[in-house]
């Protein structure tokens, strides 16, 4: 969309939904859509963005989140103008009722799985949304830059943590520390995404592998990704002492029974999620 276009846009409907959410199946696909303004997230982008995310969290039948963005860029971060007034003395509060933080900085976290697609200029918040999501594909020209300490501010939305988690000290500082944005090459390098692909496929190919999660036994989807988040927040023996009970748990459902009648068939089950 032209700058012109955009602007028209936003004029003849300025109170339009700043997020999109759309059931496909057992996927709930949720778009970034303030393209005019490249994204930027705005106060009512956020509190539409908690509530998609609160949305998909609560819903037994949506199985997989898709994270998307209309337009050239995914997003160009904070609208500062319009957040900063939100900032008090106790921090930013941006969740609703019936939200859930969408960086889950607050002691609250996703139960199911977010795959993303990353297209364009992808800035601070948008970093820390790939840094929380669970799988991460981008476009190849995409840039990526957590650039807060050029605002001065620092990351707030969970890149402090999670990224040296996932990438290692050295790769993190050298990004965090200067503000400096990379490409789609350096984010694949140091593991920030998972795949690369040309600009025309990013959206399919996140469909794709949501729709693939979303094929899969979501009780024990949920329980592998729980496992997995004890282990990194916890420490490896807190999550290895829940293996044989979880394992237990999950041999008594209905899912289960399906998984194996299944794999004695030599076919592929339909889950229920019982």
């Amino acid at each position: 969309m032209t700058p012109s276009k955009a602007k028209k846009l936003a004029d003849l409907d300025p109170d339009r939904p700043r997020v999109t959410v759309e059931r496909d199946g057992h996927v709930l696909i949720i778009g970034l859509d303030r393209e005019e303004k490249r994204n930027a997230a705005d106060l009512r982008m956020l509190h539409e963005l908690s509530l998609a995310y609160g949305l998909l969290e609560r819903d037994p039948d949506l199985w997989c989140g898709l994270l998307h963005a209309k337009g050239e860029h995914f997003t160009a971060g904070l609208d500062l103008a319009d957040v900063a007034k939100a900032v008090t003395p106790d921090g930013l509060d941006i969740v609703p009722e019936g939200g859930i933080n969408p960086w889950q900085v607050d002691g609250t976290q996703l139960s199911k799985p977010v795959v993303m697609a990353v297209q364009g200029t992808c800035l601070t918040l948008g970093v820390e949304l790939a840094l929380v999501s669970d799988i991460v594909i981008s476009a190849k020209t995409s840039r990526f830059g957590q650039m807060e300490v050029r605002r001065g501010i620092l990351p707030f939305g969970g890149a402090t943590t999670r990224f040296p988690a996932r990438v290692g000290w050295g790769n993190a500082m050298r990004w965090m520390l200067t503000g400096e944005t990379f490409d789609a090459k350096e984010a694949l390098r140091i593991g920030l995404v998972q795949e690369v692909v040309f600009n025309d496929q990013v959206y399919n190919r996140a469909y794709d592998l949501a729709h693939r999660i979303a094929e899969q036994a979501p009780l024990a989807v949920q329980a592998t990704l729980a496992n997995a988040r004890i282990a990194v927040r916890a420490g490896e023996a807190a999550a290895e002492n829940l293996l044989q009970s979880e394992l237990v748990r999950l041999m008594q459902t209905e899912d289960s029974r399906l998984g194996m009648q299944s794999f004695q068939q030599r076919g592929e089950a339909t889950f229920t999620g019982h």
